[in-house]
Parts: structure tokens; C-alpha cells; sequence
């Protein structure tokens, strides 16, 4: 991280967040604290050693940073919208396969053919696609 997105970084949890100094420590220095621990799951003995405090200190400082860093969540993180215009289930492939396999995808009409459940947005990109057989939920019915 550079100092220009550290310094972007230190100012959205001070204004978004909430975040701001203790008597002791700044959030430039709380901040970067917390940074090693989180990216390269640095021990909070060698935080101590690094920017001598105690390790009471450094701990109390990580949570007040995880905190703040949580608190924009709406902001930071953008949901999809959910624009899914139906499925497809049971609608089935025809399949090329080897001699030996052909059993296994062979369906209920004797067709050689896989099931598919795809799932499609409005503008009719596919969003989700679970590929299974037909044969080999035969079997598992049969086995129980």
C-alpha cells in the first residue's frame, strides 16, 4: 500500500468511521498497526517490538481499527442486484461420451443426455449453470 491509499484509508475511518486518536497513539499509527496483523497475520508480540507498546495496547488498538473498518460495510461493499429472470431445471443436454459411459447418461427415454439447471439474468447472460446426469441420480435412488 502506498502512502496515498494509506493516507485515503486513515481518513475514511476517521470520517466514515468514527476512528480517531487516543491520548497516546495517533490513527496513522493505529492504522498501521493493524495493517500487518490483518495482511500477514504478524503476532501481536512483534506489533510490540515494532512500534514499542504493550501488547494490551495492541490489541485494544486492533479492535478499535476492525471496528471502524466494519461500521462503511454499505459503503465499501456493493451488493448485487438481484436481476435473475428464471431457471432452467431439467432441461437436458444431448451429450457426446465414450461407449463405456453411455449407460450412465442414458435417461429415462433412452436419450444420451446430461441435466443442466442454468440460471439466466435479463439480459440473458447466464449467471449460474450446475451441470449432473440423469443416471447417476437413478443410481443413488436405487442403492436406498
Amino acid at each position: 500500500m502506498d502512502r496515498q491509499k494509506f493516507a485515503i484509508l486513515c481518513h475514511l475511518l476517521r470520517t466514515v468511521s468514527g476512528l480517531s486518536s487516543t491520548e497516546i497513539v495517533d490513527v496513522e499509527e493505529i492504522v498501521a498497526m493493524f495493517l500487518p496483523v490483518l495482511a500477514h497475520d504478524v503476532k501481536n508480540h512483534v506489533i510490540q517490538r515494532e512500534f514499542v507498546r504493550s501488547g494490551e495496547t495492541v490489541s485494544r488498538h486492533f479492535n478499535l481499527v476492525l471496528l471502524a473498518v466494519v461500521r462503511p460495510y454499505e459503503e465499501l461493499i456493493k451488493r448485487p442486484i438481484p436481476n435473475c429472470l428464471g431457471a432452467l431445471d431439467g432441461t437436458y443436454i444431448k451429450v457426446n461420451v465414450p461407449a463405456t459411459n453411455r449407460p450412465t447418461f442414458r435417461t429415462r427415454k433412452g436419450e444420451i443426455a446430461t441435466n443442466v439447471l442454468g440460471i439466466y439474468n435479463t439480459k440473458g447472460d447466464f449467471v449460474y449453470v450446475l451441470i449432473g446426469w440423469e443416471g447417476s441420480n437413478d443410481r443413488l435412488v436405487d442403492s436406498m
